[in-house]
């Protein structure tokens, strides 16, 4: 989809989706993104959500749907999520627990 946007700021960034989430009756879709390298995350969230008529409108015609779905971006934290927990589990207290 790069280059179909007109928004130079946000053809300049690299995006990550780690996941995308729909409602039941698939009205909203809620993506989960990320800068490549971690950083400007809050000018991403910000750059999409100002593009998303746009990105709803390329999403429609790419994937073919009649209705295509309220965009909202959330930033995936999954990465951090997961160095918290290798964090957790490197700890001597934690190791003894579940070596036992």
């Amino acid at each position: 989809m790069r280059g179909d946007i007109h928004d130079p700021d946000l053809n300049r960034i690299s995006v990550t989706v780690g996941e995308v989430r729909t409602s039941p009756d698939l009205k909203i879709a809620t993506a989960y993104v990320m800068p490549l390298g971690g950083e400007g995350q809050d000018d991403l969230i910000a750059l999409l959500a100002r593009n998303k008529h746009e990105l709803r409108r390329i999403i429609g015609k790419k994937v073919g749907l009649k209705y295509a779905p309220d965009l909202r971006f959330r930033l995936d934290e999954t990465f951090d999520q997961m160095d918290e927990t290798r964090r957790l589990f490197d700890q001597d207290t934690v190791r003894r627990d579940v070596e036992s």
